[in-house]
């Protein structure tokens, strides 16, 4: 059992080995936004958990998704960078948006990012700022039109922890 500000609130897991499906419901009296915001943690922690197929040449990479630092359009190609290799990804990047989940945001009209591997943002306040990422030199650039929701998220995520 746990207190929270408006009282005790029970949590309890039941296993099923019978269930078809995974299924994870809320009980409440009311839809408050402390609820709303419980259901959609959940919603996004299932979304981003996983793997994507990715390419290089002929051949097909299924990699985990925390693996990727960003993805980047270049041409008419959109590519996956983790922290060694480049990889094509063969979707667009709305379509990466849909897939990916929380831990990605777009910060600028070609890239996508993974919240969770930015190390460092070098903030420019006349043009476009810089992420980095610890392990490996490689950078993207988040433009002025992203970097408020940006920061956002960065905090949600901190918060969240």
């Amino acid at each position: 059992m746990t207190t929270t500000g408006g009282g005790q609130v029970k949590i309890r897991v039941e296993i099923d080995p019978e269930a078809s499906e995974e299924e994870i419901v809320l009980h409440c009296r009311e839809l408050t936004p402390e609820v709303v915001k419980l259901q959609q943690m959940l919603a996004k922690q299932i979304k981003s958990a996983g793997q994507i197929i990715l390419y290089q040449n002929d051949t097909e990479y299924y990699l985990e998704t925390d693996r990727i630092l960003f993805f980047e359009t270049e041409g008419s190609q959109v590519l996956a960078h983790t922290e060694t290799e480049i990889f094509e990804a063969r979707k667009k990047l709305y379509e990466l948006e849909d897939i990916l989940g929380a831990d990605f945001l777009r910060i600028s009209k070609s890239a996508i990012v993974n919240l969770n591997r930015i190390y460092a943002i070098r903030r420019n306040l006349a043009a476009s700022s810089e992420i980095s990422f610890q392990g490996t030199h490689k950078q993207i650039y988040v433009s002025r039109a992203y970097i408020k929701v940006l920061k956002e998220r960065l905090e949600e995520k901190r918060l969240e922890r």
